[in-house]
């Protein structure tokens, strides 16, 4: 039977390449605290965005899917879910809300786990929501001929209501002892959970939800303001390489988990870096708001939706966007891409400024 034990951290996790990592969020951390209290009101505005971005990318990863208008609508509750995908969206929604409101109160016991698994099917008529697996599951992957075969066998459905107790007394255990930085545990935990498998649905977005839920009550707040679920769909297959390398020979104790939680510290290195250029931006004052969307494509050779701004700049308003993009456009400094909902915006590297000296 698989042990956990988080009191010894094993050995290639202690290199520099990983102290690096966990340096660097820890420095971005300390600045984004003095920021935080002192723009209350737009931050707002970004847990907002933060949480439409969430839910989207999370069930995303996952196939499920709806249209950005519908998105929107079932994260700020003015409509009711249609179908199945809607459900479900909803559903994240619901304990992405909860897990915001009262990350301190929440521990990450293997009944709380049930509950919040219970919480992600909200709305759905199914009866698992709630309920660990009741049969062994598998872990497949399709080779270049389209043959499935198995690529891990999860830990057993008898074996997993004991196995996700120890799974998370072990971690509070260690969490408790502050003998290791929680920017190494929770990496840790949410590997085991994933080889675990202890739902028969919902064990991908349930630890992306664990990893807000971890993170916050660490004093990690970035997802809070950028989704940090978003970065991880953008890097989905490094996510699926990493969590292959990481979870081989895990039943037998023998796994590195290096790969994954190299990965893992990337990711929340990514949304704090995101998420104090934003702060940098809105706290220059000696630049209008043009002048900002303006710096926008400055530091970017992406591409920019009016959406994308507004998302970066949630202080400024749609009709100043709009006005500023066209300026930008006649004035050659952007260029406009595609039309309608695909419309999108990217900086002229050929632009030059006639009226230099």
């Amino acid at each position: 039977m698989r042990k956990f034990d988080y009191s010894i951290i094993p050995d290639e996790l202690m290199n520099h390449e990983i102290m690096n990592l966990i340096s660097a969020i820890h420095e971005y951390k300390g600045k984004q605290e003095l920021f935080i209290e002192a723009k209350s009101d737009v931050l707002e505005s970004m847990i907002e965005i933060a949480k439409i971005q969430s839910t989207g990318a999370s069930n995303r990863i996952e196939g499920i899917y709806t249209s950005d208008e519908r998105l929107d609508a079932l994260v700020k509750e003015k409509a009711e879910p249609r179908n199945r995908s809607e459900r479900e969206i909803a559903g994240y929604h619901e304990v992405l809300g909860l897990i915001h409101e009262s990350y301190d109160y929440i521990v990450p016991r293997a009944n709380v786990i049930l509950q919040l698994h219970r919480d992600l099917y909200h709305f759905s008529p199914l009866s698992h929501g709630g309920n660990f697996k009741g049969s062994d599951n598998v872990i497949t992957e399709t080779d270049a001929s389209g043959q499935k075969k198995v690529r891990f066998q999860p830990m057993s459905a008898f074996e997993t209501p004991d196995g996700i107790d120890r799974l998370t007394d072990t971690f509070i255990e260690a969490i408790n002892t502050e003998k290791y930085d929680p920017l190494l545990l929770i990496p840790m935990f949410i590997l085991d959970f994933l080889c675990i498998h202890p739902f028969s649905d919902g064990n991908g977005r349930m630890s992306r939800l664990l990893t807000l839920l971890l993170l916050y009550r660490s004093g990690y707040i970035v997802g809070k303001y950028i989704s940090i679920e978003m970065i991880i769909e953008k890097t989905k297959e490094t996510y699926y390489e990493v969590l292959k390398d990481s979870s081989t020979d895990w039943y037998e104790e023998k796994n590195n988990y290096l790969p994954f939680v190299k990965y893992y510290l990337e990711v929340i290195l990514s949304a704090s870096k995101e998420f104090s250029a934003r702060l940098e931006l809105m706290q220059n004052r000696s630049l209008s708001k043009p002048e900002r969307i303006r710096s926008l494509f400055d530091n970017t050779l992406e591409k920019l939706s009016k959406r994308m701004i507004l998302e970066k700049c949630p202080d400024i308003s749609k009709a100043t966007v709009e006005i500023t993009l066209a300026t930008l456009l006649k004035e050659g400094y952007i260029i406009k891409i595609g039309a309608g909902k695909n419309t999108a915006y990217i900086r002229n590297t050929e632009y030059q400024n006639d009226s230099r000296d």
